[in-house]
């Protein structure tokens, strides 16, 4: 079946190219420029997924979540300025699952609008996966490298296990202390930077330019899904 997303942003120029990227691409794609005409639309029938521009007339982008987020898990990509550090990471604790900085590349917003919507059918929540030279087992909570087993504390095991089962969205400072270490902890972004650097160290084969954990400057980190 078409996939059938709905775009949401205040700028004509923008919804037009996107709808000639996405239905160039096979998908099925309804427009909407304002967040009340995108909730009307969602009301109407629900999309695959929900690509939302945050700067909105009226009702703006966080609420447009919010509302969602009541009623359904549909994959939401959002759509910012750059600079907007802030009001990205609101809009990822609302239930965002990625966010796209403008201007972005046609490349990269296809590819994030797979991962979303992959991760949205379960698709990288087999029992062991693999992802370039790391092969992670979900059911030993092991990890090998190249072949090698990797030897990771508990959190940096239950940090990984975290950032792997959501491979391809960012996930918060605030998301992962709470997950990881409990909601008494989500301020301790130092136990979070120490956890990830040592586990650079471990995985990477170049800590200072990781391939697997990206940073994602003033929100948190990405597991990268690399296959191959």
């Amino acid at each position: 079946m078409t996939v059938r997303i709905l775009a949401v942003d205040d700028e004509p120029e923008i919804l037009r190219t996107l709808r000639m990227i996405l239905t160039g691409h096979g998908y099925d794609v309804a427009v909407a420029e304002t967040g009340e005409a995108a909730l009307e639309a969602i009301a109407r029938r629900l999309p695959d997924l929900l690509l939302l521009d945050l700067m909105l007339p009226g009702i703006d982008g966080l609420e447009v979540i919010s509302e969602v987020r009541r009623r359904s898990t549909i994959p939401i990509v959002v759509l910012s300025a750059r600079g907007e550090e802030l009001t990205k990471v609101r809009a990822l604790d609302l239930g965002a699952d990625d966010y796209l900085s403008k201007p972005f590349g046609a490349q990269e917003l296809l590819a994030r609008l797979r991962v979303a919507l992959r991760h949205a059918a379960g698709a990288l929540n087999a029992p062991v996966v693999e992802f370039g030279a790391l092969r992670i087992d979900f059911e030993q909570r092991s990890v090998r490298v190249s072949g090698r087993e990797a030897p990771l504390t508990p959190k940096e095991n239950a940090v990984l296990m975290y950032l792997v089962a959501n491979a391809g969205r960012v996930l918060t400072h605030r998301d992962i202390l709470r997950e990881v270490w409990g909601p008494e902890y989500t301020r301790e972004l130092q136990y979070l930077r120490n956890i990830i650097a040592s586990l650079r160290r471990k995985l990477e084969h170049d800590p200072a330019n990781p391939v697997y954990l990206v940073t994602e400057p003033g929100a948190g980190y990405r597991f990268r899904a690399l296959q191959g």
